[in-house]
């Protein structure tokens, strides 16, 4: 049997050091001065301690059972798509309103409200990037 929270926590690891070990290939620079690699080499080394503490956590308590939902995968991969391809020729707000609905599919349970909430919620944050940062984003 494979333990989903063993393969969880090798899998966050993997990840952490993927993004982790080009951005020291970048300038690091200071605290007091963070270089173009400081941010994601912090954020990876954050990521690789969870994946260590789960993977340690993952022996300490009882294993539970890993399965693949092909259907899931799909899903969630075809949402993402949908996101990609409806905010580059429509908009962003139009592609995570289809990100968050499509994706719904892919839970136990759908929720139209939940969803409509989630993607309020998403929505707003991409307003604040676009308007309190300054990130260029097709919003409409």
């Amino acid at each position: 049997m494979i333990n989903r929270n063993l393969v969880r926590g090798f899998a966050l690891m993997a990840l952490a050091l993927g993004f982790g070990l080009p951005s020291m290939g970048y300038s690091l620079g200071t605290l007091g001065r963070a270089g173009p690699g400081m941010f994601p080499f912090i954020v990876s080394c954050m990521l690789f301690v969870i994946g260590a503490i789960t993977v340690v956590r993952a022996r300490l308590v009882a294993p539970v059972h890993m399965d693949f939902q092909v259907r899931n995968i799909a899903i969630i991969l075809g949402s993402l798509c949908g996101f990609a391809l409806l905010s580059h020729f429509v908009n962003m707000i139009a592609g995570i309103v289809f990100l968050v609905f499509c994706s719904g599919f892919a839970g136990t349970s759908y929720s139209w409200k939940r969803n409509l909430k989630i993607a309020a919620v998403l929505v707003g944050i991409a307003f604040a990037f676009q308007k309190l940062l300054g990130v260029s984003l097709p919003l409409y």
